[in-house]
């Protein structure tokens, strides 16, 4: 897993979530989905509590990305499947 990574959450309250990853920091790596968490404030999750799913092509320099952009990459990247949403009994 390295920078402008999609993944998905596996473990936690933001389980089956997808995220990118806009920084790194062994064993951990931040995580932004540009509404919830937002890039001023990342997500800090251990690098096992998350999957790989795609790269995506969004540039990551020293200036983190806006969240707009965020959000328009994991539409972009991310697999559309239904069974996947979360919700409550």
């Amino acid at each position: 897993m390295h920078v402008s990574d999609i993944v998905r959450s596996v473990n936690g309250r933001d389980r089956g979530r997808y995220f990118l990853v806009i920084a790194e920091e062994e064993p951990f790596v931040y995580l932004s989905d540009g509404r919830t968490r937002r890039v001023e404030r990342p997500k800090k999750k251990k690098r096992k509590h998350v999957e790989f799913v795609t790269h995506c092509e969004l540039e990551i320099g020293e200036k983190p990305p806006a969240n707009s952009e965020v959000r328009k990459a994991l539409a972009a990247c991310i697999p559309v499947d239904s069974s996947s949403s979360k919700g409550g009994i």
